[in-house]
């Protein structure tokens, strides 16, 4: 069972409309026990970085996931603020992340004066950066639809998946081992947001 963990920042039934729609069976919950039991997990977010750490730490949820993904090594799929959670810290926030992949998030710095506005919000294609089991079926061609004004700086080259380009090139997903975690939304974002999702649940 896919379990879509809510922790009262996710735009979980979005998510949860997706995997129906592509014929996965998933369910939502905030229950440790639920969430314990799930053999995939999925972590969603929209909003600040500390309300979402606060968040998870308020339903005891952070002990219990530190032992099913760290430990059980069961996979995880982060996406939005639920992948920038996977990382050290934000410069949004104060509160440290889960620390499961090593890299920090930091606010888009463009150019004074460019006409790029925050926060980037639409379509944009993807470079692979290494093969995945999450990439399967998607190539050159992939867009993803995306909503932030953070991103990812990894210290770790090889934990990088894919990189778009918003003034700068800057990471997109990441992956370690069983934890995956894409900055854009794939529920939003059509065909290519049901073929990665379908991938997380049959394939990583």
């Amino acid at each position: 069972m896919v379990v879509i963990i809510d922790y009262g920042i996710g735009n979980v039934g979005s998510i949860l409309n997706m995997l129906k729609h592509i014929g996965k069976a998933a369910t939502i919950s905030s229950d440790p026990e639920v969430i314990g039991n799930g053999n995939k997990l999925i972590l969603p977010g929209v909003g600040a970085f500390d309300t979402g750490m606060r968040n998870l730490g308020d339903r005891q949820l952070v002990n219990l996931l530190n032992k099913v993904v760290v430990e059980d090594k069961k996979p995880i799929l982060g996406i939005c603020l639920g992948m920038q959670i996977l990382g050290t810290g934000s410069e949004e926030g104060e509160l440290p992340g889960l620390g499961w992949i090593n890299f920090s998030n930091v606010k888009f710095r463009h150019e004074r004066g460019s006409e790029l506005k925050l926060p980037h919000m639409g379509w944009n294609l993807v470079g692979m950066q290494k093969k995945s089991p999450l990439l399967e079926g998607l190539d050159e061609k992939t867009r993803f639809y995306f909503v932030h004004s953070y991103h990812a700086l990894c210290l770790d080259k090889s934990d990088e998946l894919l990189t778009t380009n918003y003034g700068y090139s800057f990471i997109s997903a990441v992956q370690k081992d069983n934890i995956y975690g894409v900055q854009f939304h794939p529920e939003k974002s059509h065909k290519f947001g049901m073929q990665l999702l379908k991938n997380f649940v049959e394939r990583c």
